[in-house]
């Protein structure tokens, strides 16, 4: 699903909508079923509350650029899995991130 102009329209899609919330994003990656995604929040701001926000951006306006899309019951799971990089640098996780793509 997430392959050739729709990966690109969503890499497009949330860089701006990080941007226009303040959010820094650090690594992206998509993958055909998938987002890897390390971005910088404010500690205010819930793990919930960003994919939430990005999630529904996103889903609405691929679905309505890409009517092929507009067939699925939905865009996006409600799952998504978080975590601190406190223990682990920067660079780790963007390495990590970075390699997504060369994992068969």
């Amino acid at each position: 699903m997430l392959v050739n102009g729709v990966a690109d329209r969503l890499k497009a899609l949330l860089t701006e909508k990080c941007a226009e919330l303040g959010w820094e994003i650090v690594a992206l990656e998509v993958m055909p079923d998938h987002v890897h995604l390390f971005i910088g929040a404010e500690p205010e701001v819930a793990p919930s509350q960003i994919m939430h926000a990005l999630k529904g951006y996103t889903s609405r306006v691929l679905r309505q650029e890409f009517p092929r899309l507009q067939a699925m019951p939905s865009m996006w799971t409600r799952s998504f899995w978080v975590s601190t990089a406190e223990n682990v640098s920067a660079e780790d996780v963007q390495k990590y991130i970075a390699a997504q793509k060369t994992r068969g």
